[in-house]
């Protein structure tokens, strides 16, 4: 019993990994005083069968994953995951417009926010997210632009 909760729980690491550094290359992050939103982008298929499979996404040549994380600084400048809201759209260079659906992904301390949309190959989207921590009643706006490529 006990062997399993730990491969669960490695399991569930290697998937927060996964989503928070295999498109490092695509890694950003915007400071707010004692806050900071982390995001990256990265092509589902960049996740395996498995990972997808456990944090039920799908993976697809033609759908990327934007992933969000909001951190507190702490007194001793470390930063510590915080709980919150995350919304979003993403634009295409014809200025299509799609909203993104967040879900919350808690895995232990970690928290973190992913949401799916669908691109072309060498598309460039321009992401429009908001976050707020809860408590927090300032919105924490950030925008970027990311163009992948089907593999």
């Amino acid at each position: 019993m006990m062997i399993a909760k730990h491969s669960i729980f490695i399991r569930s690491a290697f998937a927060l990994l996964i989503l928070c550094f295999a498109g490092l290359a695509q890694a950003d992050s915007k400071n707010f005083g004692e806050y900071t939103v982390s995001w990256s982008v990265l092509p589902s298929t960049f996740l395996t069968p498995e990972i997808a499979k456990e944090n039920k996404l799908q993976r697809s040549k033609s759908i990327g994953i934007v992933n969000v994380a909001i951190m507190q600084t702490g007194a001793d400048g470390t930063l510590s995951p915080v709980a919150g809201q995350v919304e979003g759209r993403v634009t295409n260079d014809i200025q299509q417009v799609r909203f993104l659906a967040f879900r919350r992904i808690q895995e232990g301390s970690a928290i973190y926010f992913i949401a799916e949309y669908q691109y072309g190959t060498a598309e460039l989207l321009t992401f429009n997210v908001t976050a707020r921590p809860t408590g927090h009643d300032q919105e924490l706006p950030v925008r970027f632009s990311q163009a992948l490529f089907n593999d």
